[in-house]
């Protein structure tokens, strides 16, 4: 059955029906959804609504949000229907091949604004998608630089325009390649958040997830940890990647800390702390060279 809405219908009824279409489908969320849904594709603020919500939504409101109506119900997350989402209060476009940012990442930039002490650093972002975290850090830091990779020429693309929305263009560069192979170094800070959910996991997530996200930003191979293998593997044959006193900080799956950590050692590097997100899982995996550690601890640092 088709649900359309007619161009007199008024704002705050229109709100309503979309709720109760949303809420009887099931969608948990269904009445923050059409609010949210309403606000943005309509371009108005909740005073908006609030003051002149029986204003009516006009023939292009109501084509807008019957189309978007169908597609949430159709199982497509809000953040998609938009094509954009909020990260840490910036705004990021979104495209086919990018993840939809989450709370959850926010973790690891908050991790690297307390722990990096350096005024100015480099920052290198592995797997960049929208480049919401390398954006967001270079928000943050003023004098910051910072090279995003990727796999996907549309990510690539997608984060340059974000870069440049946000107004940190002329201090990034976003290039195409495979984890750390298209970058020399030296960086201040590697980060990443890559893939990392196992494969025979996948079909079990949220259908908002597995029909909507890349694969190729869920999918970790059979263990959930390949990504990890390669960044760290990478910085075991090429430490120079990393600055003296850099750090490498990778956003990890709420019971990865062990094994993502266990894989230190051989790449000559050494578990600094474990971030937990704000649900008190483990979300971000601090790496530090062992050299430098040792070198701290041989001055009495």
């Amino acid at each position: 059955m088709t649900i359309a809405f007619e161009p007199g219908l008024s704002r705050a009824t229109a709100r309503i029906r979309m709720a109760e279409e949303l809420e009887r489908t099931g969608i948990a969320e269904g009445r923050g959804d059409a609010r949210f849904l309403l606000l943005h594709l309509l371009g108005l603020t909740q005073t908006d609504l609030s003051l002149r919500g029986n204003e009516p939504i006009g023939p292009v409101g109501a084509e807008t949000l019957t189309d978007a109506l169908q597609r949430r119900l159709a199982g497509e997350p809000v953040a998609r229907i938009l094509g954009e989402w909020e990260f840490r209060g910036l705004t990021f476009a979104l495209s086919p091949e990018t993840l939809v940012p989450r709370p959850d990442t926010e973790t690891l930039v908050d991790t690297a604004l307390r722990l990096v002490a350096h005024p100015s650093p480099t920052v290198l972002d592995l797997g960049t998608g929208s480049g919401c975290i390398l954006v967001a850090l270079l928000s943050a830091w003023p004098g910051a630089r910072g090279i995003g990779i990727d796999r996907s020429q549309d990510a690539v693309a997608t984060a340059r325009r974000n870069a440049a929305a946000n107004g940190v263009a002329d201090r990034s560069l976003f290039l195409r390649g495979d984890w750390c192979e298209a970058v020399r170094g030296p960086f201040d800070l590697i980060v990443s958040n890559p893939p990392y959910i196992a494969s025979s996991v996948i079909p079990t997530l949220a259908e908002e997830v597995r029909e909507h996200d890349p694969m190729a930003g869920l999918d970790g191979g059979a263990d959930g940890l390949d990504a990890y293998r390669s960044i760290i593997g990478a910085l075991g044959t090429r430490p120079e990647l990393l600055a003296p006193g850099g750090r490498l900080m990778l956003e990890i799956g709420y019971d990865q800390a062990e094994t993502v950590g266990a894989l230190a050692p051989g790449a000559g590097l050494v578990v600094e702390g474990i971030a937990r997100d704000l649900a008190g899982h483990s979300r971000v995996v601090t790496l530090r060279p062992s050299s430098d550690v040792t070198s701290a601890c041989n001055t009495g640092a």
